[in-house]
């Protein structure tokens, strides 16, 4: 085990902050693209690859954000800010594609090919005309009973997608940190005055807003409960 690699990861997770002040300059689109290079290469379930990044420097356009975001100042003052979009759709849209990729450089077998065709159209598709996700949301449970059931996308589908964007948005959010850049998720947005903001296609919802740039302030700080009282072993407990 490379205890030095892991000591430079911990210090780089403990110093992140989420910061709202933030200095005027600019941060070069190269820096922007090699960050999201990294956001790219999250964990992504069944390897669908469900996020979308839309970049927004231009002023204007940080402006018109800014008031979907509840006028949040960060929105405007951040170099740019990154929305994360989630695709409602992906499972149609990428599917094949990813697919034939994997199984091109052998990422996946037949075996695990004939798994993913008969699975990911189970747990993704709400035909016939929308309400097939009616009956798994019934099915499921009952099945529970007897066995274990995995969630089912096309019945939770902004769940799946937000855990998918969580881990997208956090490989981005470290990058940042190990450029000396600083970042701010943000939840506070209305999500269907974002999605008109960028002109967000049928199917594409914005998930996370993360503005990024150059921190105005250094010396901020944040505590975190103890490890003890959050970690169980085998099983919970409550201490």
């Amino acid at each position: 085990m490379n205890t030095d690699k892991l000591k430079t990861f911990l210090d780089l997770t403990q110093s992140r902050r989420s910061v709202r002040d933030f200095r005027s300059d600019v941060v070069p689109a190269e820096v922007i693209g090699q960050l999201l290079e990294a956001a790219r290469w999250a964990p992504s379930g069944y390897n669908l690859q469900p996020v979308h990044f839309v970049v927004v420097t231009d002023s204007d356009q940080k402006a018109a954000l800014r008031r979907a975001c509840m006028d949040q100042r960060q929105v405007s003052e951040a170099s740019a800010v990154v929305v994360f979009v989630g695709d409602r759709e992906v499972a149609t849209r990428h599917f094949e594609r990813v697919l034939v990729m994997d199984l091109e450089v052998g990422a996946v077998n037949e075996t695990y090919e004939g798994l993913l065709r008969k699975y990911v159209p189970l747990a993704f598709s709400t035909g016939p005309m929308g309400l097939g996700w009616l009956w798994k949301a019934t099915l499921a449970p009952l099945m529970g009973c007897f066995t274990s059931i995995p969630s089912m996308p096309a019945v939770h589908r902004r769940y799946w997608l937000a855990k998918q964007v969580g881990l997208s948005a956090m490989n981005f959010m470290l990058a940042a940190q190990a450029a000396a850049l600083a970042t701010c998720p943000m939840e506070g947005f209305d999500t269907r005055r974002v999605g008109r903001v960028l002109g967000l296609p049928r199917g594409m919802e914005a998930m996370l807003v993360v503005p990024v740039g150059y921190a105005a302030k250094t010396d901020l700080v944040k505590t975190r409960l103890p490890l003890g009282s959050l970690m169980h072993e085998e099983r919970w407990s409550d201490g």
